[in-house]
């Protein structure tokens, strides 16, 4: 048995890389909701009422353009594509499986679930690897609402 050639390990170089970019996003933006939340309760100690402040409404929108943003650079740095199937499904659709992953374990389990997300789905990127990762996708997405709703 021959030892794979350098094409053949290229992919999962760039797999690899999209999942340590996601696990980063992953536990960036858990910090970042967590600093939002202590803030907010900070700020909103002594009203008795509703109160929100403007980070409580920048939180989502800044969190999904700095992923937005940041996967868009590595995935044309790694030549991951196109772009604009895998990108907004990873953004948009990652909340679902990051909220299923703090409910149950915390910060350790957002940033394992945000890697095999991003990794998943960056997997779709070439025809030889779509069925895998979207599988993978599915039982994510899958598993993450069957942890919010049972």
């Amino acid at each position: 048995m021959s030892a794979p050639s350098r094409l053949e390990l290229r992919p999962v170089v760039r797999v690899s890389i999209a999942a340590v970019t996601g696990a980063i996003l992953a536990y960036g933006v858990c910090n970042f909701v967590v600093s939002v939340k202590q803030q907010s309760g900070r700020s909103c100690e002594s009203t008795d009422g509703m109160c929100f402040t403007w980070s409580d409404v920048a939180v989502v929108p800044i969190s999904l353009i700095v992923a937005l943003i940041a996967l868009s650079v590595v995935y044309k740095w790694l030549e991951i594509g196109p772009r604009l199937a895998i990108v907004p499904p990873t953004v948009l659709l990652a909340p679902i499986p990051l909220a299923a992953a703090q409910a149950a374990g915390g910060w350790w389990a957002v940033t394992v679930v945000g890697g095999a997300w991003s990794c998943s789905l960056a997997l779709a990127a070439w025809s030889r690897y779509r069925i895998l990762g979207l599988s993978v996708a599915a039982i994510l997405l899958l598993a993450s609402l069957v942890v919010l709703y049972h």
